[in-house]
C-alpha cells in the first residue's frame, strides 16, 4: 500500500491512503489520523489500511478523491530520529584528500552515520531554503526507510523485518559547512511488498532519476551501487541501543561506480548530488567547473517502474532565499 500525509493546518497532517497509480486517495481518519499512530500499532492498524488500499485500487472506495502531491507534507512530518548513512561508493571517495581509493570499500564506511534534524521534515514540493548562495547548497537524492521497533543487537535479517515503509528523499546539504540542513521526502511512502521484485535483500533495485533545472543529470541504479543493505545499516544503528517505531534511516546520495574508458574514468549514469559531479571533474580535469545551486534553481527526483509508472511520486523543489520563502 501507499501512504501519504495531507496538509490540514496542523504540524502532523492527516493520514491518507493513495492508489497504486497515484491518481486517487482516501482519508484514513476512521482508522488513524497520523502515520505515527500506525507505526506504533502496526500489527493492528496496517491490515485495516491494507483493506482500504485494496478497495481504493479496485475503484470501490466510496469517498475517494483526486490525489494532488502539492498538498502533501512529508509522509512522516516529524520523526523521533532521522539518520543519514554513507551507503554508496562515490567519486568523492576517490579524490586524493579522501585517502586511499580502497576507502570506498572499507566496511567502516557503513558505520559512518550522521544524525539529521527531524523535528521538521519537508514535503515533496516545499522549497529548499538557504540564507546565502556562497554556502554551497547541494541536493542529495537517496532512498530512506521508516522502521518499527527494533531491539538492540539485532541481526541484519531481523532488522530488515522491521522496515515498514520506503521513501525517496532529497538531502539539502551545505557543502562549505559539511552539514545536512533539511530533508524533503517523496509524496508517498510505500510498504516493501508494493515494490515487488525491485525490493530484494534490503536494496531497492530501480534507477533514481535526477533533473536539475529541467535537464536530466542522473539515472543511477539505487540497488547495484549500494554497498550496505538497509538490513546492515539498521543493524549498525541498533548495535548498542533499541530503535523505536518511526525512526528514519537514509542512504545518503545514490552513487554509481566509474568505468575506465580510453584512459579516463566516466560515470555513464550521471550523479545524484553536485559534490559527486565536482569530484568527477576534479578527477578528470584537475578542478571542478560545476557550481552549486543558485536561487531560482529547481530539482526533480523520481523513481519509476519498468512500465513507466511513478513509484513514490516526484520530489520537485525550487531553491529560495530565506526571506523569499517566508513571505
Amino acid at each position: 500500500m501507499k501512504l501519504a500525509t495531507y496538509q490540514d493546518g496542523s504540524r502532523d497532517g492527516q493520514l491518507i491512503v493513495v492508489s497504486r497509480d497515484l491518481s486517487q486517495a482516501h482519508y484514513a481518519s476512521h482508522i488513524a489520523n497520523r502515520l505515527q499512530q500506525v507505526l506504533d500499532d502496526w500489527n493492528f492498524l496496517s491490515p485495516q489500511l491494507q483493506d482500504l488500499s485494496d478497495a481504493l485500487n479496485a475503484g470501490k472506495a466510496r469517498h475517494a478523491f483526486a490525489f494532488d502531491p502539492r498538498y502533501c507534507m512529508a509522509p512522516l512530518p516529524r520523526a523521533y530520529q532521522c539518520v543519514s548513512a554513507n551507503a554508496y561508493a562515490s567519486a568523492q571517495n576517490l579524490l586524493p584528500d579522501a585517502g586511499e581509493p580502497a576507502l570506498a570499500c572499507d566496511p567502516r564506511r557503513e558505520r559512518s552515520m550522521v544524525q539529521v534534524a527531524s523535528d521538521f521534515l519537508l514535503g515533496a514540493c516545499d522549497p529548499m531554503v538557504c540564507v546565502s548562495e556562497t554556502l554551497g547548497l547541494d541536493f542529495g537524492g537517496g532512498v530512506a526507510v521508516v522502521t518499527g521497533d527494533l531491539p538492540a543487537g539485532c541481526s541484519p535479517e531481523r532488522a530488515l523485518e522491521g522496515v515498514r515503509l520506503v521513501m525517496l528523499l532529497n538531502e539539502a546539504r551545505l557543502q562549505t559547512l559539511g552539514s545536512i540542513v533539511a530533508c524533503a521526502f517523496s509524496p508517498v511512502a510505500v510498504t516493501p511488498d508494493e515494490l515487488g521484485d525491485a525490493w530484494a535483500k534490503g536494496k531497492l533495485n530501480l534507477p533514481l532519476q535526477c533533473s536539475w533545472n529541467g535537464r536530466k543529470v542522473g539515472l543511477c541504479d539505487a540497488g547495484s551501487g549500494m554497498q550496505s543493505s538497509f538490513g546492515r545499516l539498521l543493524a549498525n544503528l541498533c548495535e548498542t541501543r533499541d530503535i523505536r517505531a518511526g525512526s528514519i534511516i537514509a542512504t545518503g546520495p545514490v552513487g554509481s561506480k566509474g568505468e575506465e574508458r580510453k584512459g579516463r574514468t566516466e560515470w555513464p549514469q550521471g550523479y545524484c548530488c553536485i559534490a559527486d559531479k565536482r569530484a568527477m571533474e576534479t578527477l578528470q580535469d584537475g578542478q571542478p567547473s560545476t557550481d552549486y545551486l543558485r536561487f531560482g534553481d529547481s530539482i526533480r527526483l523520481e523513481m519509476k517502474r519498468p512500465d513507466g509508472g511513478s513509484v513514490f511520486g516526484a520530489i520537485e523543489q525550487d531553491v529560495a532565499a530565506v526571506a523569499t520563502a517566508q513571505r
